[in-house]
């Protein structure tokens, strides 16, 4: 098997479950430190940082990705251990496979091959990895951003390793991201006997009319890059558990996935005034995880796409689909960033796996996209 498989492998096997890095980073900075990179450990709380780079000039590209995983949930239910990695049928199972212990393995191993062939290389390259991407994300890039703001260092070109590819590997590469925000809503209204409708207040009841409001709100209509803003419901908590009983209040859980056609301000002013059209007595507390992001198409994005079609003879779709990735941080330093990575199909499911064949795949672009932008 080739040097990137086996890295890979060695990866799977460390239960990085988030935020515990469990030496993966530790394996990286052993490569890295062989190939004259100055490593620079930005530990936060729990989570283990590092920031690496190699060279002076410009321009500067960086890998960025994180160590960390979910946790792999019913390990009874997995065809062979999570941390335990195993090929079947020329895929390669475990926890972390595709999300995204393969790509960090492409990262080593394409900037090992790059080197090797280009040792006087212009410009610079450097990887900025985290353990704490698929938790809270407080103490983990963003903490690397800000101290990179503090210098006044900027990113040329960023590659997040994220698993992109939807049906087959590398038909889709992400040039953005939505932003999210979030909310609890508490509707108060008044408990009591279900038989004596006048000495109550049902906040169910009055809380449905606003929801077929915000149903039916058109946020935006988007944009070349970004799909409609989706609002959407994710709970509804009310009852006291008695079939008699009205709630003295219902909590309504969601969530807004929006487009750089609008703002968290906007969003929530909108929703504010929904809700106060139809005078209710509520509460509502926000939390905003994520500012969009985008990076138009140019020469991160030819590039990249140029690497996929040499090595794989497909053109991919350019998408800013799917949840939030790391990446929303890096766009505050850094004009230019992409995600492209392995098959998101069984990413955080039991058998995560991905096709052995795809990992060193992966690696050839990443090389290959250093070389179209370094070599020019």
């Amino acid at each position: 098997m080739s040097k990137t498989f086996n890295i890979a492998k060695e990866l799977i096997s460390k239960k990085s479950i988030t935020p515990n890095d469990a030496g993966c980073q530790d394996l990286l900075i052993k490569h890295l430190t062989a190939l004259d990179f100055s490593i620079e450990n930005m530990d936060h709380g729990d989570v283990k940082n590092f920031y690496a780079k190699r060279g002076k000039g410009s321009p500067l590209v960086v890998f960025a990705g994180h160590t960390d995983v979910v946790p792999p949930g019913p390990e009874d239910q997995w065809q062979s251990p999570p941390f335990s990695p195993t090929v079947t049928d020329n895929n390669l199972y475990g926890r972390g496979a595709a999300d995204m212990k393969s790509s960090l393995a492409a990262f080593i191993v394409s900037i090992e091959e790059f080197i090797a062939d280009n040792p006087n290389h212009p410009g610079s390259i450097a990887l900025l990895i985290t353990s704490d991407e698929e938790g809270s994300a407080i103490d983990g890039t963003v903490k690397v951003i800000e101290t990179l703001k503090s210098r006044n260092e900027k990113i040329d070109y960023c590659i997040v390793g994220e698993p992109t590819s939807n049906l087959k590997f590398g038909d889709t590469v992400k040039n953005g991201r939505r932003g999210s925000l979030s909310a609890k809503l508490i509707v108060k209204g008044i408990q009591g006997h279900i038989a004596y409708p006048e000495l109550i207040k049902n906040p169910i009841h009055d809380v449905a009319p606003v929801i077929d409001d915000l149903v039916n709100t058109v946020w935006d209509e988007g944009n070349e890059y970004f799909p409609k803003t989706s609002w959407q419901i994710s709970n509804i908590n009310g009852g006291t558990g008695a079939t008699n009983v009205v709630p003295g209040e219902v909590e309504v859980l969601f969530n807004f996935r929006y487009s750089t056609e609008n703002s968290a301000e906007s969003l929530k002013s909108r929703v504010e005034a929904t809700l106060n059209k139809h005078k209710l007595n509520y509460k509502i507390h926000w939390e905003h995880s994520g500012k969009p992001y985008l990076t138009e198409k140019g020469l991160l994005v030819n590039k990249l796409s140029e690497a996929i079609y040499d090595v794989l003879n497909k053109k991919p779709e350019i998408s800013t689909t799917g949840g939030t990735s790391d990446g929303r941080f890096i766009s505050t330093i850094c004009d230019q960033v992409v995600e492209f990575g392995p098959i998101n199909a069984s990413i955080h499911k039991v058998n995560e796996h991905v096709d052995i064949e795809d990992i060193e795949s992966l690696k050839e672009i990443y090389k290959l996209t250093l070389e179209k932008i370094l070599l020019v």
